[in-house]
């Protein structure tokens, strides 16, 4: 943890202490585009170092979905547009909740910073590659597809140690989550790298196995099953109370 490192050509990888965070940093063509930047505020000063000592400016952030720990910054990356989906931005428009909440969960973050994103532009976006839009564990969520540098970058889906969490905000959370996946599914045959929002980075075959884990989870859940997952193993603790708010959405369902 703690160390900016590069996975692919142009994509580097910082990992928090906060819930293993991933923040992404990816050369575009006017410059970084930093994605997700977090948690803590000395985790973004180092992060910050990292940046300055790449050489290249940043020219945009971007927020792969409108949760807290996604909608971070820092004055040192500048004063730069940050974005996000439409459907993101509008929902990220609750600053003072994801304010509460970033000072309530993490340390010397700046405040004034959190939230203060726009929606894509239309006319062609500044994010390299291909923004992957739906509606699973958060509205407005996106994935990118770096298909040139095979690369896939799938925001809060397809991690190594948290379950598929669902957004108690929306109804029928499984059939988000099926066409997500499905989407996710088209988008991993291009990619060699998978950077989930939080947890390790999966390179091979690893990445078919992480769709493979969320796919069968969520399968359970559709077919009324107690799904069998490896993750709720070693995190059972914390990650008990939104399995149960799961099972009961698709109970609901």
């Amino acid at each position: 943890m703690g160390t900016l490192h590069q996975v692919a050509d142009g994509v580097w990888v910082r990992q928090s202490e906060w819930v293993w965070a991933n923040s992404v940093v990816v050369h575009g063509q006017d410059g970084l585009i930093l994605i997700d930047p977090g948690i803590h505020g000395s985790e973004l000063d180092q992060l910050a170092d990292d940046v300055e000592r790449l050489g290249i400016p940043v020219a945009a952030g971007f927020c792969t979905h409108p949760h807290w720990d996604h909608l971070l910054w820092h004055p040192r990356f500048g004063d730069v547009p940050r974005y996000a989906t439409p459907a993101a931005a509008v929902a990220a428009q609750a600053r003072e909740r994801a304010q509460a909440m970033a000072a309530q969960s993490a340390s010397g973050i700046p405040l004034d910073l959190v939230a203060l994103v726009t929606p894509l532009p239309t006319d062609g976006t500044p994010v390299p590659g291909e923004i992957i839009e739906h509606q699973a564990h958060a509205i407005g969520h996106a994935a990118i597809l770096l298909a040139d540098r095979g690369v896939l970058l799938a925001g809060d889906m397809l991690s190594d140690v948290l379950i598929p969490l669902f957004d108690v905000r929306q109804d029928d959370q499984v059939a988000a989550y099926e066409r997500a996946l499905d989407r996710l599914d088209e988008a991993a045959a291009h990619a060699d790298v998978l950077i989930p929002g939080h947890g390790t980075v999966a390179e091979g075959p690893e990445v078919a196995a992480r769709l493979a884990a969320d796919h069968a989870y969520i399968d359970a859940l559709r077919q009324g099953k107690e799904p069998l997952d490896a993750r709720l193993g070693p995190h059972t603790d914390w990650l008990s109370g939104p399995h149960r708010a799961n099972l009961e959405q698709a109970r609901k369902r």
